[in-house]
C-alpha cells in the first residue's frame, strides 16, 4: 500500500513538472563506453516510475510465491501433526484392548512429528513391556527421556512398571528420589504403598499411612488393615528381641484404639503363647471375653498352657450359663475337657456346638473322641460329615 502511494506521488509530481514545463522538457545525456542515450528529463522520469513500478511488481511476485510456499509447507507440516494425534489415540484404545503390537506401532508412526512425542514413548514402553520386550521398553523410556519436562513422567512409568514386573527393590530405590523432590505426588505415595508392604518394611509403612489418610489415597478401612498388619509383623519383632519382656514394652506404648482391634489383640495374644506368657494371655481373654466377645477369644482358649484349667472351665461355664446358644464357648469347653481326658464331657460340648454351627475342626475333635470311645461307625460318620464341608472348597 505505501510503494503504491508513494508510485502515484511521484507520478503526480512528474506529471505536474512536466506541465509546468512544457515546452521546456530539458535535455539529458547517458554515456556509457562507447553508446550514448540521448532523452529529455520528462522521459527520464517516465523510464523511472516504470522501472520502479516493474520492481514493486517483481517483489510482490516474489513474497507471494514465498507465501504460498510456506503455507504448504505449513498444510504438510499440520497434516502429519493431525495424523500423529490419530495414530495416537488410536494406539491407546489398542492398549486398552490389549492389542500391544499395533499400539506399539501406532503411537511410533509419526512419534516424531506429535506435539507431545513423550506420551507417544510412554505408551509405546508400556506396549513393549506387555509383550515381555524389555530391550525396546528400555530403549523407549530413552527416548521419553530426552524430551523436554519429562523427568517425572518417566520416573513413574519405571516405577510402575517394576512393581508390575515384581521389582519391588528397583522400584523402591526409583520412589526414594521420587519422593524426595515430589513428596505430595499421590502416585509416588500409592507406589510406596504398595512397594513397602511386598518388601515388609513396616516402619516405612507405618510413616507413610497419615499421608495416606490425609490425601484420601486408601479407604479407612485399609489403612486400619495395614496399620495392624505393620503393628503385629513389629510386635512379633520386638519379641524376638528379648522374649515376653519387650513383647510387654512394645504393647504398653501402642494406642488405645488398636489394643481394642480384634486382630491385634489374637496376634499378642499368640505371641504371648510363643513366650510363655500363658497367665498373661488368660488375663487378657478373659477380660476381652467379658467385654468384647468374639470368635478368636474363645479358639485361643484350649491353647493356653496353664497348671489348671479350672479358671478357664469356669469362665466358658458362666458364659454359656448366659447365652446357651453360644457355640463358640462349647466347642472350647469340648476341646479343653478333650485335653483333660474327659471324653464324654469332650463329646457333649462338641456335639452342641455342631448343632449350632458347622466347624471342620470341632468334627475332626469328636471323631477323635469317638474312635478312643471304641465309636469306630459314629466316628466314620463324623470324618464323612468334615469331609463334606471340606470338598465343596477344593
Amino acid at each position: 500500500m505505501i510503494r503504491a502511494i508513494f508510485l502515484f506521488a511521484v507520478l503526480g509530481i512528474g506529471l505536474y513538472v512536466g506541465t509546468q514545463y512544457s515546452g521546456q522538457q530539458g535535455y539529458v545525456l547517458i554515456s556509457i563506453a562507447s553508446k550514448t542515450i540521448e532523452m529529455s528529463v520528462t522521459t527520464l522520469i517516465l523510464l523511472v516510475i516504470a522501472l520502479l513500478a516493474i520492481l514493486f511488481g517483481i517483489e510482490f511476485l516474489i513474497k507471494k510465491a514465498l507465501r504460498i510456499s510456506s503455507s504448504t509447507w505449513h498444510w504438510f507440516g499440520s497434516r502429519k501433526l493431525k495424523q500423529s494425534r490419530r495414530n495416537t489415540n488410536e494406539g491407546i484404545v489398542k492398549l486398552i484392548e490389549g492389542d500391544w503390537k499395533q499400539a506399539e506401532k501406532k503411537v511410533t508412526r509419526l512419534a516424531k512429528n506429535h506435539d507431545m512425542p513423550l506420551l507417544c514413548y510412554l505408551i509405546a514402553s508400556e506396549a513393549a513391556l506387555e509383550q515381555g520386550n524389555k530391550e525396546k521398553r528400555d530403549q523407549y523410556l530413552a527416548l521419553a527421556a530426552r524430551q523436554d519436562n519429562a523427568t517425572l513422567a518417566v520416573e513413574l512409568t519405571k516405577a510402575r512398571q517394576y512393581t508390575k514386573e515384581q521389582r519391588f527393590e528397583d522400584a523402591l530405590n526409583v520412589l526414594n528420589e521420587l519422593s524426595i523432590q515430589h513428596p505430595d505426588n499421590p502416585v509416588v505415595v500409592s507406589l510406596l504403598k504398595n512397594t513397602y508392604h511386598h518388601l515388609h518394611q513396616w516402619e516405612p509403612l507405618l510413616g507413610l499411612l497419615p499421608q495416606l489418610r490425609k490425601q484420601k489415597l486408601a479407604e479407612e478401612e485399609e489403612i486400619t488393615q495395614l496399620e495392624v498388619e505393620s503393628r503385629s509383623h513389629l510386635l512379633a519383632q520386638a519379641a524376638a528381641i528379648r522374649g515376653k519382656e519387650t513383647l510387654t514394652e512394645y504393647w504398653k506404648d501402642l494406642p488405645k484404639r488398636l489394643k481394642s482391634i480384634p486382630e491385634m489383640l489374637t496376634c499378642y495374644v499368640q505371641l504371648l503363647l510363643k513366650y510363655q506368657g500363658d497367665q498373661e494371655a488368660f488375663a487378657l481373654l478373659k477380660d476381652q471375653i467379658k467385654k468384647h466377645p468374639n470368635l478368636a477369644n474363645y479358639t485361643l482358649l484350649p491353647e493356653l498352657r496353664l497348671e489348671s484349667y479350672q479358671p478357664v472351665m469356669k469362665l466358658l461355664h458362666d458364659v454359656i450359663r448366659r447365652d446357651e446358644q453360644n457355640a463358640e464357648a462349647h466347642s472350647a469347653l469340648g476341646h479343653i475337657y478333650a485335653q483333660d481326658g474327659k471324653l464324654p464331657l469332650a463329646q457333649g460340648h462338641l456335639e452342641k456346638a455342631l448343632q449350632i454351627r458347622n466347624s471342620i475342626s470341632d468334627y475332626q475333635q469328636l471323631a477323635q473322641i469317638l474312635e478312643q470311645q471304641n465309636m469306630s461307625q459314629a466316628a466314620h460318620d463324623v470324618s464323612k460329615k468334615a469331609l463334606s464341608l471340606i470338598e465343596p472348597s477344593s
